[in-house]
């Protein structure tokens, strides 16, 4: 009891005043209604300088001797203007321009007369490559003759009939009646001409048809000048590259007898990854090479870029048009493309992409001050080129940067935002 006694009288003491307890200053009593201002204000007078420092992006200077800079690796480099550029080297394969190739077939089914080219030879363009021997190709002329005769005499009839009716002589529905029966034949003289050409005939070959038909005389005769024999002709002039015909053979209009290619460019198809396409434009110096040449460069332009990004293999297909004149480069060759992109703007200043580091948030690059002392400069970048990085803002012409080895003093900037880092 008497302890029970004694404990209210302390309690009574501190509340009311009538005593003192002394606290030490590191100590602090929570109520749960805490001055949130005050406290605050005490915590931010407790900071330590140079947490002050960092949170104003300001950074203490190192001081690195010369023996820990050897350690480090430590490189500096002069930032001055220069012209930047990208190199990229891709691999590839090189096929032939299809815009200057052409898969040669019959127009018609038939058998093989003759042929003319073998794998190698120069064609050139109109040459006529193979003969096919088709029915179906003088039935073909035999009814355009056959109209043509038709569609003359339906116009003599139609003059005729039109100038009767302007006599009276004949009444309009007669009259009507054959300029209809004319443009019926008119029609189909024009759909058969169509016709001789789908099988490669020229406007001089059918007028040759027409002349000799036009000198023999006796009707009964005139179709049988109708030549079976189709020369199948080259539409491009090139080297025949593939031959599948002999002589003799039946064949059908879907079988490819020559491939004839102009090999005097070629195409390099090379393959990019995502990453690097905002280095390569179409307007990009391209230069082919290939082990089987060394020390050889040849000049190429790029016609396309696709787009699409392959799925598995994550590249975009790029199109080379190469200068083959001195016949050297062969298709299905495997290639390397080397792309040189080249600032349009002139005298630009640019840093080694390691200069460049990432604290707190921000791109910084390490100034060589005095002495060895090291001091952060907060710097605004552009575009990465090749393994340079265009500085926009922070560094002048002439400025000496670290540019190997700044991801130590960027660790060590760290540990001395929190007040311990010792440069030995």
């Amino acid at each position: 009891m008497k302890k029970f006694i004694l404990f209210i009288a302390i309690l009574a003491l501190i509340f009311c005043g009538g005593g003192k307890t002394d606290i030490p200053a590191e100590q602090h009593v929570h109520t749960g209604e805490e001055d949130h201002t005050h406290e605050g204000e005490q915590v931010a007078d407790t900071l330590e300088p140079e947490k002050q420092e960092a949170d104003a992006h300001e950074h203490p200077e190192l001081h690195l001797p010369p023996e820990k800079q050897k350690e480090w690796g430590i490189g500096l480099g002069t930032v001055s203007k220069q012209d930047v550029s990208s190199r990229l080297v891709l691999p590839g394969i090189l096929t032939v321009n299809q815009n200057q190739t052409a898969q040669i077939t019959s127009y018609v089914p038939g058998k093989v007369v003759s042929h003319s080219a073998d794998l190698g030879d120069r064609a050139r363009s109109g040459q006529a490559l193979v003969t096919i021997n088709s029915p179906a190709f003088a039935q073909a002329q035999a009814d355009f003759l056959r109209s043509r005769a038709n569609y003359l005499l339906s116009k003599k009839e139609s003059e005729r009939a039109k100038m009767l009716w302007a006599e009276k002589a004949i009444e309009e529905k007669e009259y009507l009646r054959r300029e209809a029966e004319h443009e019926k034949l008119a029609t189909e003289y024009g759909a058969l001409g169509s016709a001789l050409h789908s099988y490669g005939i020229t406007h001089e070959q059918i007028e040759e048809l027409i002349e000799k038909c036009n000198l023999v005389e006796d009707m009964e005769y005139q179709c049988e000048i109708a030549d079976p024999n189709l020369p199948i002709r080259s539409p491009v002039t090139g080297t025949v590259i593939f031959r599948n015909v002999i002589k003799g053979e039946h064949v059908e209009p879907d079988k490819i007898l020559y491939t004839v290619s102009d090999l005097s460019t070629l195409w390099a198809i090379l393959d990019v990854y995502e990453k690097d396409l905002p280095y390569i434009r179409k307007d990009s110096q391209v230069t082919i090479t290939t082990s089987i040449y060394p020390g050889s460069k040849f000049p190429g332009k790029i016609t396309y870029i696709s787009d699409l990004v392959d799925e598995k293999l994550r590249t975009v297909k790029i199109r080379v048009e190469v200068d083959n004149k001195q016949g050297y480069l062969k298709p299905n060759m495997y290639i390397q493309g080397e792309i040189e992109n080249r600032l349009e703007q002139k005298d630009i200043l640019a840093v080694p992409d390691e200069a460049i580091q990432n604290l707190e948030g921000e791109k910084v690059v390490f100034i060589r001050e005095e002495g060895d002392i090291f001091a952060v400069r907060h710097v605004m970048v552009g575009y990465k080129i090749g393994n340079n990085r265009i500085v926009t803002q922070g560094l002048s012409e002439g400025d000496l940067i670290v540019v190997h080895g700044a991801f130590y003093l960027k660790a060590e900037i760290s540990k001395a935002t929190f007040g311990h880092a010792h440069v030995h």
